[in-house]
């Protein structure tokens, strides 16, 4: 799947995993470098590649996901 416009698509460099993180924001899975990695514009973090794909499934085209959407504030 390829990323779409709520994610930034890079490989993950040393600069990235010694600066960032070097973990999944969402699994906490290892990231390597060179790994195919994703900076979700949502949530500021970045996601592996799985992540990434199952998170898309679940968002709009604004880049919100299902459980975001059925909040209520009151």
């Amino acid at each position: 799947m390829d990323s779409s416009p709520c994610f930034i698509k890079e490989n993950a460099t040393k600069e990235i995993l010694l600066r960032v993180t070097n973990v999944c924001g969402e699994c906490y899975g290892d990231l390597h470098i060179g790994d195919e990695i994703y900076y979700d514009i949502r949530h500021c973090r970045y996601l592996c590649q799985a992540c990434q794909e199952a998170l898309s499934k679940r968002m709009n085209d604004r880049c919100e996901t299902k459980e975001e959407e059925n909040k209520v504030l009151f």
